[in-house]
């Protein structure tokens, strides 16, 4: 490049931090995180978790675990736009199906990051939200079970880790596999010899975790007294303990405790100010925890339900039944979104600039879109059946949340404030992927 274009960029780049700054008190800027934000979490509770959680023995044929799908290498995803899980082989983009016993299909959305899950303010979760706090119903969740969920969470994340052990797709295998995917397709869910009591007799049957229980938690004696809640809340502790996110470059500039470079100041003023942004990724983690329908687009194999043949995914619509909700999905929280690649619910854009450029509006991103911006290892399915179809693609698009296209300079300027989200504490982790499990199962490296 010549002198000359690069005298301009750096004096763009100056005259908005400039004119940034002269507006500053006017800005919306969020907070730091501080202690307050979050749960107390019980170390002891942590270490245990660590080990369930990449412990493929809480999976029907004890080949998944909850670090296949979640893994810090691919920023506590699995680097795919759409995941592998039981009938997988390998970790991350080199993950690839079993031949002699094959996916029937992709899981249909795209793995999410799991930082700063032990924050209060995360009250609903899932991409469509279909749990969330809610005090007046039993035990203070809504669920799918609704009143047959069961109770002993010690937080909302617990009670969602209870679900992807049970999906067939993911961690439960085929019915004729094992014992857990069968009482799941018999919707044997709770209770004694249901999927859930089922993992946790495995768990339970391993002297190292019986006595780990035991020293863990007050009300827990006997392996017998163990049920998948506890295992749930244990893996939660270490999921609050291993990602709390609060150490980014942002968050030290917001605490006055060090500088952000130019660039990312600016892509800051940005994006709390005119860009319209923080509307939606609003508040200290950049999420309004609200469901918006942006026109995503949309690949694989979607959610229909047993008797519909198509391939959309609904969205929030799909739990509340509401025409509003159609294509609307929760907000995600865009700390480390650097490296939580592939973007979007179907995770159809592998490369953040491209997202980015598309979700604001800046390309039409159905009109431009390429199967080649995705991570799908070989599987054979349609994975493209809803871009083909125009009313399908219609529907979808229409949802469009309308947004000030951004120029060149100005999406820089945003992509290195989002690179000021990525904190290195939380990237590395504090405990770490184990050496080994109790189980004596292959842990995820």
């Amino acid at each position: 490049m010549s002198p000359q274009p690069v005298r301009c960029l750096i004096a763009l780049s100056c005259a908005l931090l400039s004119t940034a700054g002269a507006a500053r008190a006017e800005l919306a800027l969020p907070p730091a995180p501080t202690d307050a934000d979050y749960r107390e979490v019980n170390r002891a509770a942590a270490e245990l978790g660590q080990l369930l959680f990449y412990d493929p023995i809480l999976s029907g044929n004890r080949e998944v675990s909850c670090g296949t799908c979640h893994h810090p290498r691919f920023g506590t995803g699995d680097g795919l736009s759409l995941p592998l899980g039981d009938g997988g082989r390998g970790l991350g983009p080199d993950r690839v199906a079993d031949p002699e016993n094959p996916p029937e299909q992709r899981v249909p959305r795209n793995a999410q990051g799991l930082f700063n899950l032990g924050a209060h303010e995360f009250t609903v979760l899932f991409h469509d939200g279909r749990i969330e706090v809610d005090p007046a119903r039993p035990g203070g969740l809504r669920t799918p079970l609704d009143t047959d969920m069961v109770t002993g969470f010690d937080s909302l994340l617990s009670a969602q880790s209870m679900f992807p052990v049970l999906s067939p797709d993911e961690m439960a295998g085929h019915y004729a596999e094992n014992e857990i995917a069968a009482a799941v397709r018999m919707g044997r869910l709770t209770g004694p010899g249901g999927g859930w009591d089922l993992i946790a007799r495995r768990v339970a049957e391993i002297p190292a975790y019986a006595e780990a229980f035991a020293a863990v938690y007050d009300d827990i004696d006997t392996p017998e007294q163990i049920d998948f809640a506890d295992v749930s809340n244990a893996i939660a502790s270490f999921i609050e303990f291993e990602w709390r996110s609060d150490t980014a470059p942002f968050d030290l500039w917001r605490r006055g405790e060090a500088e952000l470079s130019p660039e990312a100041e600016a892509g800051a003023r940005i994006f709390y100010g005119w860009s319209g942004c923080s509307e939606c990724h609003a508040g200290t983690f950049q999420t309004d925890h609200g469901f918006h329908a942006t026109g995503e687009v949309q690949i694989g194999p979607g959610k229909a339900r047993r008797f519909e043949d198509h391939a959309r995914d609904p969205g929030r619509f799909g739990v509340t039944g509401h025409a509003e909700d159609l294509y609307a999905f929760r907000t995600p929280s865009l700390r480390n979104v650097a490296l939580t690649a592939p973007y979007g619910h179907a995770g159809a854009f592998a490369d953040l600039e491209a997202y980015v450029a598309a979700h604001s509006g800046t390309t039409r991103a159905f009109d431009s879109y390429e199967v080649a911006r995705a991570v799908l290892p070989d599987l054979p399915v349609d994975d493209l059946r809803i871009l083909a179809s125009t009313e399908d693609r219609a529907a979808v698009e229409a949802a469009r949340v309308d947004m000030r296209p951004l120029s060149g300079e100005e999406l820089r300027l945003i992509l290195a404030f989002l690179h000021s989200l990525t904190d290195p504490v939380s990237v590395t982790g504090r405990l770490g992927v184990p050496e080994s499990v109790p189980s004596g199962l292959a842990v995820p490296k």
